[in-house]
């Protein structure tokens, strides 16, 4: 018997090439990179920009956040339905596109109305890389390896992240101490950073499979396939990785748009630093956190493969509320307690990523499952959305943790609804053959 090739472990599924899979963990990479890049430096557009008032910011940052997640909230199921039909390669290219488009005019808005409408383009990129990734990932490996699969695409967007926030946001602080003056820098930051994004998508529209993912899917009407996405929440499983989703989207969310605000809002009034100095020492800060979920990234796929799914995510849930709530203890965002927290929440938020998709991939049928990533997807958006808006409010009438409170509340809320629900949880029959075979092997 032919042995299947593998990847750092992950077995790869029939057709797919080691040059297929390393595309996958390079898009990971890419793509969590602007992903997280541009929220992070919203609060520096704010204030060296536009001159947004810092009593303001919150709310702000909570109203891109809602819109960009309206946006894809309108768009995710029919990515991918799409991809279902038209195969992943488009859907791909076609997010770098719109992320690269978003990133490069975002400085160049002259209003809080003109920056919004750069959030959505951006959000209609960033729901096509989301919906796309989680479902490459599983179709590229066979089913006894979707949690090494999960774990890896972890790991790899862990190190787009480390990337975002430790290099790409301190890019204008770099240019600025060549002499370029604030908003000029910023901008040729933003125009660098849009071009490496369209270089990416080049690259992976040559490198990524062009084999056709369904037999069945080129033929169906696109609404039968969302609905078909929806349908799939009947399934105690799939509503509990729908569930999950929602929260864990929010959380990354959260994270490198809600505590660079905090640190980049707390340097600027109390630490004395410019606007440009206050977001790389943010960057460092969200770099620690995102350097443990890099590294824990492997460690939860691995569990993804060793024990039930549904139990990993409700124990993934409490982890994350756990660390959430760990911010109420934090008064100075720039002191040694922050990087407590950041490791807490880097572990919080890497286990809450890479548990709902193995679990998701465990029970959809394999010609609705890019029907049933994008509504996943859609789940993470709204989750987004809530959370953005809630969460931008509570931070300027309560306190800067308020947004990681109510992340922690709907963690906690998934928590509740997976122990009601875990022992209704039935995998599909080739799930199960699939899960003895890893435990065996």
């Amino acid at each position: 018997m032919t042995v299947p090739p593998r990847v750092l472990g992950a077995q790869l599924a029939d057709g797919i090439s080691r040059g297929n899979m390393w595309a996958l963990l390079s898009m990971a990479t890419a793509s969590t990179a602007v992903i997280s890049f541009l929220p992070s430096t919203q609060p520096h557009i704010l204030g060296a920009v536009l001159g947004v008032p810092e009593s303001a910011q919150g709310r702000v940052v909570g109203a891109l956040g809602f819109a960009a997640e309206l946006a894809m909230i309108a768009s995710l199921a029919w990515y991918g339905a799409l991809a279902d039909r038209f195969g992943r390669r488009p859907i791909v290219v076609a997010g770098f596109a719109l992320t690269a488009i978003g990133t490069a005019l975002f400085p160049f808005a002259g209003n809080t109305a003109v920056l919004i409408a750069l959030r959505v383009i951006f959000g209609l990129g960033v729901a096509a890389l989301n919906a796309m990734l989680s479902t490459v990932a599983i179709d590229y490996v066979r089913s006894r390896s979707r949690g090494k699969s999960y774990g890896l695409t972890g790991f790899f967007g862990g190190l787009g992240a480390v990337v975002a926030v430790l290099v790409m946001v301190r890019l204008p602080q770099t240019l600025e101490s060549v002499g370029h003056d604030p908003v000029t820098a910023a901008r040729l930051a933003f125009l660098m950073i849009a071009a490496c994004v369209l270089a990416v998508a080049a690259l992976l529209w040559r490198t990524l499979s062009r084999a056709p993912v369904s037999r069945t899917a080129g033929h169906t009407p696109l609404p039968r396939l969302v609905r078909e996405g929806v349908a799939l929440a009947r399934d105690p499983g799939v509503a509990l990785s729908y569930a999950a989703s929602f929260v864990a989207r929010a959380d990354l969310a959260v994270v490198v748009g809600f505590m660079t605000l905090w640190i980049v809002d707390h340097a600027t009034r109390q630490g004395g630093m410019s606007s440009a100095e206050a977001l790389a020492r943010a960057g460092a800060v969200v770099g620690v956190s995102q350097t443990v979920a890099l590294l824990g990234a492997p460690l939860f796929g691995w569990l993804g493969d060793r024990m039930r799914r549904e139990n990993l995510v409700i124990l993934a849930q409490t982890v994350a509320a756990l660390a959430y709530l760990s911010t109420l203890l934090i008064d100075d965002p720039l002191g040694a307690g922050m990087m407590v927290v950041a490791v807490l929440i880097g572990i919080g938020e890497i286990a809450g990523i890479t548990t709902a998709g193995p679990l998701l991939a465990q029970q959809a049928p394999a010609d609705v499952r890019g029907s049933a990533f994008g509504v996943h997807t859609l789940c993470g958006a709204v989750g987004i959305m809530i959370v953005s808006a809630l969460g931008g409010v509570l931070y300027d009438i309560w306190r800067p943790a308020g947004p990681f409170v109510l992340s922690a509340a709907f963690g906690l809320a998934v928590v509740a609804f997976g122990l009601a629900v875990r022992r209704r949880v039935r995998p599909r029959p080739e799930a199960d053959l699939a899960r003895e075979a890893a435990l065996t092997s």
